[in-house]
C-alpha cells in the first residue's frame, strides 16, 4: 500500500482506491464462502423448499377443469350459475366435443374424480357419459358414409385435410423401420372453409401420432370430425366451397348439397337420456365454480366450506370433520407435550444431579428407544393397553379396577396420548439433561443456607434456569406431535386420530393431493404462527439446548 501526502485517495499497492482494494477483497472472500456453502443450499432448495413450494402450489392449482372442457367453460362464463335452469343447448354441445376427445384419453375419469371431491355422484356421472357420447357423433358419420363411400376410409380424410409435403412424406415412411412418423401438417386453405373440421382433424391426428403411436395412415377419423364436418357445411361460411378445387371438391360439395336434410343430434337431450343429472343445475354450477385454474376451494374445504355461485359458505354440519380434527391434534398435541414435561423434567433432573458415570449409565435407557423401531414400539404398546393387556391384568391384579371394569386404553384418545408420549418423551428430555447440567448446585446449597425451604429454592433459583430447556423441548415435544400419523393410525381409532392421517390419506388413497396440500399448508401456517407468539411471549433465545 503506498501512502500519499497528497489530495486524493488513499491507493493500495497496485494503485487502486484501497477502499476499492477492500471491497473486491470482501466480494471475493463472500463469494469463496458462498462456494462452500452452495451444495448444502442447492440440497436444502431442492429436498425443502421445493417440495414445501409444490405443496402450497397444488394447494390452489385446479387447471384440469379448464383444461379437460375448454370449449364447455369458455360458454360456461356467460350461463347465469344461481339460474334454476341448465345451460343452453351451446353450451352442451361444447361439452359433448369436450367429453368426446377426453374419453379418447380417459381423462374424462380423471376430471369426474376431481369433481367428485365436490359433488358426490361426478365421477360415476362423468364414467357414464364417457362411454355413451361416441354415440351421439355416429349419427352424422353413418349419414355422411351412407351418402358417399368416400367418407368411409380414413386414407381420403388424409388426401382432404393433410399438405401434399405431408402426404408425400407418409407415403415415403416405412411403417417397420425405426423412423419417425410424419407429423401431420394441415393443407394450406382447409382450414378457411372448414375451420370446426380442420381443429378437430388436428386434434385427432395428433393424438393418434403421439398419444396411441398409431399410423395415421390406417386409421379412421373418429365421430367427432364428421359432426365438426356437418357443422362446416351447413354454417354461413358454407358458400366459399363452392370456390374450392382441391382434393375431394366434388364430395364436399355434394355434402353440403345433402347436409341441410341430415338428422340431427339434440345434445340436452341426448345428455339427459344419458342421466338426468345433466340437466341438473347444480352440477353445472359445480364445473361453472371450478372452471378457474387456480382456486381457494381446497382451502375451503380444508375449513369445513365449500364455494357456492353466492359465494363461501359452511358445509352442512354432518360433512364438518376438519375443524375438529384441526382442533383435537392442537389440544391432544398440548396434552402429550404436558405429560412429557411431567414425566421428562423430574428424569432429568436425577440424570443432570447423578455422578457423570452413573448419569451415562441411565442415559441409554433414555436413548434405547431411539434404537428400537417406532414401529414395534407402537405395536408393543397396541398389546399392551389391550383390555386382556399386561397394564389392565395388572390393575385388576392390584385391585385397582373390577374384572368387569377394565379401561379402555386403546383405540382412543388415551391410547394415543399414552403412546406418544412415551415415543415423544426423549426429545423433552434430552434438552432439559443438556440446560440442567449447566446448573451449578451450588446455587441450590446457597439458597437452603440463607433458609429458603427446599420447595423454594427449587421454585425461586432452579426452575427458572431451567425454563430454556422446558421450551426447546416443548417446541420439539408439540412440532412433532402434531405430524405424527403412524402412532395416532394404529392405537388411536375413530376418535384419536390427527388432522395428519388425513392429510396421508388424501395423498395415498383418495388420491386428493389439493386437500391434502390445503390441510398440510393449513398445518404449517399453524405452526409458523404458534412459533411466533412462543417468540413474543417467552422469546426464542431462551431456547437453549445447553450451556
Amino acid at each position: 500500500m503506498s501512502d500519499t501526502t497528497t489530495k486524493g485517495p488513499v491507493l493500495a499497492a497496485d494503485g487502486t482506491p484501497l477502499k476499492k482494494s477492500l471491497n473486491r477483497a470482501l466480494r471475493l472472500q463472500k463469494l469463496r464462502a458462498l462456494a462452500l456453502i452452495a451444495p448444502l443450499l442447492i440440497f436444502v432448495l431442492v429436498t425443502f423448499v421445493a417440495p414445501i413450494a409444490d405443496m402450497l402450489f397444488r394447494s390452489v392449482e385446479n387447471d384440469i377443469v379448464s383444461e379437460t372442457l375448454p370449449r364447455t367453460t369458455t360458454l360456461l362464463q356467460e350461463w347465469d350459475p344461481e339460474s334454476p335452469a341448465p345451460p343452453d343447448a351451446n353450451v352442451f354441445k361444447a361439452f359433448y366435443e369436450d367429453m368426446f376427445i377426453a374419453q379418447e384419453g380417459k381423462t374424462h375419469t380423471v376430471l369426474g374424480g376431481r369433481l367428485n371431491y365436490e359433488l358426490t355422484g361426478m365421477s360415476s356421472l362423468f364414467r357414464k357419459s364417457g362411454r355413451k357420447v361416441e354415440d351421439m357423433g355416429e349419427v352424422y358419420q353413418d349419414q355422411f358414409e351412407d351418402l358417399n363411400a368416400f367418407w368411409k376410409d380414413g386414407e381420403n380424410w388424409n388426401a382432404l385435410m393433410g399438405s401434399d409435403q405431408w402426404l408425400e412424406e407418409m407415403a415415403g415412411w416405412d411403417p417397420k423401420s425405426n423412423a419417425k412418423q410424419p407429423r401431420f401438417e394441415l393443407r394450406d386453405g382447409i382450414e378457411e372453409i372448414l375451420p370446426e373440421t380442420s381443429a378437430k382433424f388436428r386434434g385427432y391426428a395428433t393424438f393418434v401420432q403421439t398419444v396411441d403411436e398409431d399410423n395415421l395412415a390406417k386409421e379412421d377419423p373418429w365421430a367427432l370430425i364428421y359432426s365438426s364436418l356437418y357443422d362446416d357445411l351447413t354454417a354461413e361460411g358454407a358458400a366459399s366451397l363452392g370456390n374450392y378445387a382441391g382434393p375431394a371438391a366434388a364430395e364436399l360439395q355434394e355434402a353440403a348439397a345433402a347436409a341441410e336434410s341430415f338428422e340431427t343430434v339434440d345434445f340436452v337431450a341426448a345428455f339427459k337420456e344419458i342421466d338426468k343429472d345433466w340437466v341438473n343445475p347444480k352440477v353445472w354450477q359445480t364445473i361453472h365454480t371450478y372452471s378457474p385454474t387456480i382456486t381457494n376451494g381446497y382451502f375451503l374445504n380444508a375449513i369445513d366450506m365449500q364455494k357456492s355461485p353466492s359465494g363461501p359458505q359452511m358445509r352442512p354440519e354432518n360433512q364438518q370433520i376438519y375443524l375438529k380434527l384441526f382442533w383435537r391434534t392442537m389440544v391432544m398435541s398440548v396434552m402429550i407435550t404436558g405429560s412429557c414435561i411431567l414425566l421428562g423434567y423430574p428424569v432429568a433432573w436425577i440424570l443432570a444431579n447423578l455422578p457423570a458415570r452413573t448419569a451415562n449409565l441411565l442415559m441409554i435407557l433414555v436413548l434405547l428407544p431411539f434404537w428400537t423401531s417406532l414401529l414395534v414400539r407402537t405395536s408393543a404398546w397396541k398389546v399392551m393397553l389391550q383390555q386382556q393387556g399386561v397394564i389392565n391384568d395388572t390393575l385388576v391384579w392390584l385391585g385397582i379396577v373390577g374384572t368387569d371394569d377394565r379401561l379402555a386404553l386403546i383405540n382412543n384418545q388415551t391410547g394415543t396420548i399414552i403412546a406418544m408420549t412415551h415415543i415423544l418423551l426423549p426429545f423433552m428430555i434430552l434438552p432439559l439433561y443438556s440446560v440442567m447440567a449447566t446448573i451449578p448446585q451450588t446455587y441450590l446449597r446457597a439458597a437452603k443456607s440463607l433458609g429458603a425451604t427446599n420447595w423454594t429454592a427449587f421454585w425461586r433459583v432452579y426452575f427458572p434456569q431451567s425454563v430454556p430447556g422446558i421450551g426447546a423441548g416443548s417446541i420439539l415435544v408439540f412440532i412433532l406431535a402434531i405430524g405424527y400419523y403412524i402412532t395416532p393410525e394404529i392405537v388411536g381409532g375413530t376418535s384419536g386420530t390427527f388432522i395428519s392421517n388425513r392429510i396421508a390419506y388424501h395423498i395415498s388413497s383418495s388420491l386428493n393431493w389439493g386437500l391434502g396440500a390445503a390441510l398440510g399448508a393449513i398445518l404449517l401456517a399453524a405452526v409458523m404462527m404458534l412459533y411466533y407468539a412462543y417468540d413474543k411471549i417467552v422469546g426464542i433465545d431462551n431456547v437453549k439446548l445447553g450451556g
